[in-house]
């Protein structure tokens, strides 16, 4: 008796063979066995199905419901689903307090603890189930890394409340509302009652924030089937598109597709492309280039820059516009905007379907509407994003263009430092920033913060009040998806690395200009030397986590990565 031959389950093509197949794998298969497979599961390909469920997340309540979709959709393609979940942090809660240091972190996290679960047990592909910010890219990441046969479900969008009769209410202009208290234009009974109705489902918050950004990304990318970056978290439209993705991972695995067939440099190029013009946060900056880097491709803030100068803003989307991303679900989602900046994008890659985008888009017809403009006709000529560099500036900082004000597009102002996103939240609500102040909010980059922050409660502090044409926001940290006005963030490199935000003073007179992508000081390098000579960086008390992390990434223009060839 062959007694190799006796044990050889599976086909030894597949990566589970690993544990299914040999005389020597009793014990695997036991515990297999434990787990409730049977002797026909042990001859199926194993597809992780790996979400990122949380009690305490809106984006994140219901992706078991959405996984048990999946998983029928691979059993009924032949393959055996395993259920299993990562972290799942949400960024609106961690606003404006030491907790928003951890977000960003998380990302990397996310990324080695899918890595973990799919090479050490062998999966032979993967579906992955994130909802929120920070998941959606560490999970890309992931999928980029291993190359394995993998498709994304993001959670998508909750629906708008009705606050004050307006039904496309959104949380960006929630978050204002403590600043409209403090100025007597909103009662306290009624931010009450518009934190009661504000978000009345699940799923990730209502408008383009970075949470809908990186859903709407996962389609543009072609990692997940279409409709899946904006169909309603809470619809059927999304249960259908979960089952037909667990399907269609079944399919990639018979047809060899993987993440890194798809995700090219001209893919991440169409990500940057579709990012300018739906609006999309500026940290989708961050987030492309951590997947480029995963991928092997090389993405930089220069592409970023001119593509933003050849794709303008044709979507209406709340902060920037009007409308929430249900809205541009209904008026044809990401493939509608795709069929109308198809000339300026690279429609040959392919996506999860099998096909390449210029297929896909053979279907597809666009009725222009208030939601989702033309070409000719944009919300503004260029793209949601703009790249400033500058003597303040070296590497690059980066801001939302598409959410300033025109009239702000240039501004001059004597700065005024703070240290700490809690310092300046202070002055603001002290009444203490005079007209013409440009804020500098430093030591809130990767390393600094630890965790490059969001400045949401200054710039939400600074919106409420009415104080959006009165002074300008810089920082080495990030903004939320939510900010809009004049607030140029990712300062590189940042201060706990010496760049040159570390040595601005009170006083110091700083030019933005965005139409000439420059963030200028009117400071000498001679003086910028005086003032180097007795810096002592400020380093701020952090807990394990935080200070691998701290140790480990790379500054905020190359992605905020962590670059394991320097290890």
């Amino acid at each position: 008796m062959n007694l190799e031959q006796e044990f050889q389950v599976k086909d030894s093509k597949y990566r589970s063979s690993t544990l299914t197949n040999g005389l020597g794998k009793s014990g695997q298969r036991a515990l297999l066995y434990a787990a409730g497979m049977d002797d026909e599961d042990m001859k199926k390909p194993f597809v992780a199905v790996i979400g990122s469920f949380s009690e305490m997340v809106p984006g994140h309540v219901h992706l078991r419901e959405l996984a048990d979709y999946v998983k029928q959709g691979v059993i009924e393609a032949g393959g055996v689903p395993r259920q299993s979940e990562t972290i799942a942090i949400c960024d609106g809660l961690c606003q404006g307090h030491k907790g928003m240091c951890y977000p960003l972190a998380s990302r990397d996290l996310i990324a080695d603890s899918v890595e973990m679960v799919a090479e050490a047990h062998h999966f032979d592909a993967m579906v992955l189930l994130p909802g929120c910010d920070k998941i959606i890219p560490g999970m890309l990441m992931a999928a980029a890394r291993l190359d394995i046969p993998a498709i994304i479900v993001p959670g998508g969008p909750m629906m708008p409340g009705n606050v004050g009769g307006n039904p496309l209410f959104c949380s960006s202009e929630l978050r204002e509302y403590p600043g409209r208290v403090e100025a007597g234009k909103v009662t306290v009974q009624e931010m009450k009652e518009a934190e009661r109705a504000a978000l009345p489902t699940v799923g990730s918050c209502a408008h383009l924030g970075t949470a809908n950004s990186m859903c709407m990304l996962t389609e543009v990318l072609g990692m997940a089937l279409p409709g899946a970056g904006t169909a309603p978290a809470v619809s059927n439209k999304r249960k259908r598109i979960a089952k037909a993705s667990g399907r269609q991972v079944m399919e990639m695995l018979k047809t060899g597709l993987t993440p890194r067939k798809i995700l090219t440099r001209e893919t991440l190029l169409n990500g940057v492309a579709g990012a300018m013009a739906t609006g999309s946060s500026t940290n989708l900056v961050l987030h492309l280039m951590a997947i480029a880097h995963e991928a092997g491709v090389e993405l930089t803030l220069n592409d970023f820059d001119e593509i933003s100068r050849k794709v303008p803003f044709i979507c209406n989307l709340q902060p920037s516009g009007k409308y929430p991303i249900v809205s541009l679900d209904a008026s044809g989602g990401i493939p509608a905007v795709m069929k109308t900046i198809e000339e300026r994008l690279h429609s040959d890659v392919l996506t999860v379907t099998g096909k390449q985008w210029k297929e896909q888009l053979e279907k597809v017809s666009v009725c222009p509407d208030d939601v989702l403009r033309t070409m000719e006709s944009p919300q503004k000529p260029e793209g949601g994003i703009a790249v400033l560099y500058g003597n303040l500036a070296p590497k690059g900082a980066v801001v939302k263009q598409s959410g300033v004000r025109e009239d702000m597009y240039y501004f001059k102002g004597k700065a005024r430092v703070f240290n700490s996103m809690e310092e300046a939240d202070a002055a603001v609500s002290a009444d203490t920033i005079e007209k013409g102040t440009v804020i500098v909010i430093r030591y809130e980059g990767p390393k600094g913060g630890p965790g490059m922050r969001e400045m949401l409660s200054t710039t939400a502090l600074i919106m409420g009040r009415g104080m959006d044409t009165d002074c300008a926001l810089i920082t080495d940290g990030r903004f939320s998806g939510a900010t809009h006005g004049p607030c140029i963030g990712h300062i590189s490199p940042e201060a706990a690395a010496g760049g040159p935000i570390a040595f601005v003073q009170d006083g110091d007179e700083i030019e933005i200009d965005i139409n000439n992508r420059t963030l200028k000081i009117d400071v000498s390098e001679e003086e910028f030397e005086k003032r180097k000579k007795d810096w002592v960086p400020i380093v701020k008390p952090r807990k394990p986590a935080l200070a691998k992390y701290a140790a480990m990434v790379s500054s905020a223009d190359t992605g905020a990565v962590i670059d394991v060839s320097q290890l």
